[in-house]
């Protein structure tokens, strides 16, 4: 099936941001509990999927958490020798906690096993994900002695330029369950050249894994090198990993060589939108970006897949799955801070409304995104108290 285009991107864009604005205008409300102690968003896209006898978990994740320092406003690169001014700054969790936040701002039940620095950073990226996200961090650790790794990044002109600092914790402090907790996913990043035993354990156990990679630094660029990617049920590279991987000549065949060895193939194309093919029912989707203003593109990524991993665990069709993955990253763009720029459900409501509202809006881009209507109520969504990247990171939400 492939999905209708997107003529009404710019539009949509300006309503998305107008959005943003509203929700962190409007007031906060309490969510719901789960087991008394895991937050959640009103709205819960597995409602009607759930059963007594499910997993405790609806995604488990590990990996590093850093913190990120965010200079946003820039006018053009830093030029060696020359003093810059930003003018925006903010501070969040980053890392593996991009991807665990935007899960758990979609309403998905989030466990992350990592290892925390025991300085003032581990603290604030700790209570962040715990008290302000709702995420179990039971399978984390915190490091006597070890501090947390930092990442400086400086967006400018849609693009981002990073630099990081941190040591690798102590083998014995690395949280590595001896069998990862059971849950309905994973998500994970494979290391060409290595294998993570977990993913095969949670697979074995039932459990659907997600992955994606990243850049392959050896130049060796071959499939047989991700041993892990035969227990996956998808892979979510970009473009130009995809043929690199394959040899294929477009990023949409690809998508079709990448089926040879895992069921579900996700194929990011950056201002394209996405491709995916689904080796199991034969069907394939395309679906056109949103164009937005981007103020920050960090974790836009993570956003990406944790849409289309919620979308997959809802049973949505492919194209829907693409369509929510697309809506969520394109919102996320127009917040800066990796983890804490991910939209929750007042805001993807919110641009619901809006661009519904708009004058002349072409009814094919309506219809591509009508499933959302099943999900989000008639009435404005009470917003989920999103925090957001602040300049400094002693400052204190108002209570």
């Amino acid at each position: 099936m492939t999905a209708s285009t997107v003529s009404t991107a710019s539009t949509a864009a300006s309503i998305a941001g107008g959005a943003r604005r509203e929700h962190r205008e409007g007031t906060h409300s309490e969510v719901a509990q789960h087991d008394g102690s895991h937050r959640h968003p009103q709205v819960d896209p597995l409602a009607g999927r759930r059963a007594p006898h499910d997993p405790p978990w609806d995604v488990y994740l590990t990996g590093t958490v850093f913190l990120d320092i965010i200079f946003t406003g820039l006018d053009s690169a830093p030029v060696r020798g020359t003093e810059s001014w930003a003018r925006g700054m903010g501070s969040s969790p980053g890392g593996v906690a991009n991807m665990a936040t935007a899960l758990a701002r979609l309403g998905l039940r989030t466990s992350l096993a990592a290892a925390f620095g025991d300085d003032h950073y581990g603290d604030y990226c700790w209570d962040a994900l715990a008290q302000g996200e709702g995420i179990d961090l039971t399978p984390s650790r915190t490091v006597p002695g070890w501090h947390s790794p930092v990442t400086v990044s400086m967006a400018y002109e849609g693009e981002r330029t990073m630099v990081s600092h941190g040591h690798e914790p102590p083998p014995e402090a690395v949280p590595a369950p001896d069998r990862p907790p059971r849950a309905r996913a994973a998500i994970a990043s494979l290391t060409p050249g290595s294998r993570a035993p977990w993913i095969a354990q949670a697979s074995a156990g039932g459990t659907r894994v997600f992955a994606d990679v990243g850049w392959d630094d050896t130049g060796a660029w071959d499939l047989a090198g991700l041993p892990d990617l035969a227990h996956c049920e998808a892979f979510l590279p970009n473009a130009e990993e995809a043929m690199r991987y394959t040899g294929a000549r477009c990023p949409r065949a690809a998508a079709h060589a990448l089926t040879e060895h895992v069921p579900l193939a996700v194929v990011t194309l950056g201002a394209e939108g996405a491709y995916a093919v689904d080796r199991r029912t034969g069907e394939s989707a395309e679906v056109p970006a949103i164009e937005v203003e981007a103020l920050d593109p960090t974790g836009a990524g993570d956003v990406f897949v944790a849409g289309f991993v919620t979308g997959t665990l809802a049973g949505w069709p492919l194209a829907d799955r693409l369509a929510f993955a697309g809506l969520t990253a394109a919102l996320s763009v127009q917040e800066f801070g990796g983890s804490l720029s991910a939209p929750g459900w007042s805001e993807i409501a919110t641009w619901w409304r809006k661009v519904q509202s708009v004058e002349g809006q072409d009814p094919a881009a309506l219809r591509r995104y009508a499933f959302l209507a099943d999900l989000v109520p008639d009435e404005p969504v009470r917003p989920w108290p999103l925090r957001r990247a602040v300049p400094t990171i002693g400052f204190r939400r108002p209570a």
